[in-house]
């Protein structure tokens, strides 16, 4: 059986944040692994010379899997994504070169349902505020908080994570309340309502949207101008989702009380600088999914990919199976 060589697009921070270190071994035990020491943005060029010679690229959220980037790799047999979203990859050109797609499967539902209880309570309670005028020396003047239960949470989206969310929600004795037109929900303790119902009158709004052409900008003016000036808004999914400027004129203007976001439209969907300075807003750096066990899901399911392909078989995730026509070539040759 032959051992393939693979490339790790994953710096050494992200190696040990984003992968992991018993998946690096289990890797490790199957294949040639080169890993990245490169700390600055990839590019096509710095991504196909790194890479040069190796049959698997492994791909963290920062290394794009574009058109320029497969030309330059003729020898390549498989672009693996460490991630669900294989938006930064051009899967038809992969196609037609003959390279293997791969996509890891989400594990991070309980991760980022957690994140989102936590960060509706510190909305709540201005946790984070006091605890930051603590540490400057000054004395914080203590506010009214407001309880979970028995409040209303609106949830756009009833994926993966919108029901691990839901079902947190309705354990803390929340109303919950969900828009999505491609799902049917059939829980006889959630409302199911289109979206401007849902905006006006929920107390908590999480967007958990998929981010596709059509949802981009999905939280606008309009949006946020039927949201109740009590309400929060949360986002844990992507930055796409959202109108930046619009968000910002909701919490200046008073239109929404305030929110928490952990994506944005800064590099590596980061939040934006304006808007994580607010002082109506709570900022994380994309930390939702950031947990040991959902970090392990996708990491070890791709060893379970390149070990389904040593083996000849078609791994779980395989994108453009059909196509692969340089990894059957190769596994065809003694």
């Amino acid at each position: 059986m032959r051992t393939f060589n693979v490339f790790v697009t994953h710096d050494p921070a992200a190696l040990e944040n984003y992968y992991g270190a018993r998946a690096l071994k289990a890797l490790q035990a199957i294949a040639h692994v080169r890993v990245s020491h490169h700390l600055e943005p990839w590019t096509p060029e710095s991504l196909a010379a790194a890479a040069k010679g190796c049959d698997i690229i492994l791909s963290d959220r920062r290394a794009e899997g574009g058109a320029e980037l497969l030309e330059r790799l003729p020898e390549l047999l498989a672009f693996c994504r460490c991630a669900v979203d294989i938006r930064n990859v051009d899967v038809q050109t992969a196609s037609r070169l003959g390279v293997l797609v791969t996509q890891a499967s989400a594990g991070f539902m309980t991760s980022v349902a957690e994140w989102t209880i936590g960060v509706m309570i510190d909305l709540s309670r201005g946790i984070s505020a006091a605890v930051t005028g603590y540490r400057r020396g000054m004395l914080p003047v203590p506010v009214m908080g407001r309880e979970l239960r028995h409040s209303t949470l609106g949830i756009i989206g009833y994926g993966q994570i919108g029901r691990a969310l839901a079902d947190l929600a309705l354990a803390f004795g929340m109303r919950v309340v969900v828009s999505d037109p491609f799902v049917r929900v059939g829980h006889d303790a959630i409302a199911q309502v289109p979206l401007d119902e849902l905006l006006g009158r929920c107390d908590y709004v999480v967007c958990l949207a998929t981010a596709t052409p059509q949802s981009e900008r999905l939280m606008n003016a309009a949006a946020f101008a039927a949201m109740r000036p009590s309400a929060y808004f949360i986002n844990p999914s992507r930055g796409n989702l959202v109108d930046d400027a619009a968000l910002l004129h909701a919490l200046d203007t008073g239109q929404i009380a305030g929110c928490a976001l952990d994506v944005g439209r800064d590099p590596d969907q980061m939040p934006s600088t304006a808007l994580s300075r607010h002082p109506r807003v709570i900022a994380t750096p994309h930390i939702g999914g950031l947990t040991p066990q959902a970090i392990e899901h996708q990491s070890m399911e791709t060893v379970q990919q390149i070990t389904d392909l040593l083996h000849g078989r078609q791994p779980n995730g395989a994108v453009n199976w059909a196509q692969a026509s340089r990894l059957q070539t190769a596994l065809a040759q003694p």
